[in-house]
């Protein structure tokens, strides 16, 4: 049995795979993980390519790289759900603005809105900031709140969650959005549903009450088996399960 197991994908979910791979090999030292960022679809691209034993997914996969992995490997890519997430907005500490609705997110990121005092804030610009194509979290984002339309030009994109959690920290006017376990030294939106904020906390997410939860996922060529099989049971083992709290994340409902 092959005693080396490659993931790779998603940066929303990077943290949590190593330490995953850690916590795994402290029990396993007989077996290694390398564990990778990148995007989602590039742990999905390694997929189909062959180069990566898991892909790290916080998006479902596409139906045509599910094809791609039907093609090349004559076996389905298989889902498993590993972890629960909301996608949180972040402004600046020192904004007043503490909640927005997904409509008005989609004004926003759309160039329509420009300006915070349109949105109950100060007369100053909003400074957009977004992650790079290749990630899963813009995937869900354009996908979920601006209906496949295309974000403003003016957009800044960034190579990954904490590189826009920085930028947003020293951006006043920021706005970005993220993954809930990266959201420190900024503030997080609630969102606006029928005129009622609500908070991207624990209890939202994991009941989905949240607007914005999402799972995280693995994404394995046809039936894991050896190594693989035994990091997706760590994984989503009660002690894999508490490593998701204490990075930041919600433990997945046992389906």
């Amino acid at each position: 049995m092959d005693r080396n197991l490659t993931v790779k994908g998603s940066d929303t979910m990077v943290l949590l795979g190593q330490r995953w791979a850690e916590a795994f090999m402290k029990v396993n030292p007989d077996m290694s993980v390398q564990v990778t960022g990148g995007g989602s679809g590039t742990g999905l691209a390694a997929l189909v390519n062959g180069t990566t034993d898991i892909a790290l997914s916080s998006r479902s996969i596409k139906p045509s790289e599910a094809q791609q992995v039907q093609a090349r490997h004559r076996t389905e890519a298989r889902e498993i759900p590993v972890a629960r997430d909301g996608v949180t907005f972040y402004v600046h500490e020192s904004n007043p603005v503490s909640a927005l609705s997904v409509a008005q997110l989609k004004a926003i990121y759309l160039g329509d809105l420009t300006r915070w005092s349109q949105v109950g804030g100060l007369d100053e610009p909003i400074v957009l900031h977004s992650r790079e194509n290749s990630s899963g979290t813009y995937v869900f984002v354009k996908e979920r709140v601006l209906g496949d339309e295309d974000f403003a030009p003016s957009t800044l994109s960034l190579p990954g969650t904490a590189a826009l959690v920085n930028a947003v920290s020293k951006e006043k006017n920021g706005l970005g959005f993220g993954g809930a376990a990266y959201a420190k030294g900024i503030k997080e939106l609630n969102i606006l549903e029928g005129g009622r904020p609500i908070a991207p906390s624990a209890e939202n997410i994991q009941s989905g009450q949240y607007p914005l939860s999402r799972d995280l996922f693995f994404y394995t060529r046809g039936p894991p088996g050896g190594v693989t099989q035994a990091f997706i049971d760590f994984a989503l083992s009660p002690e894999g399960q508490q490593l998701v709290t204490q990075v930041g994340y919600y433990p997945v409902k046992q389906r």
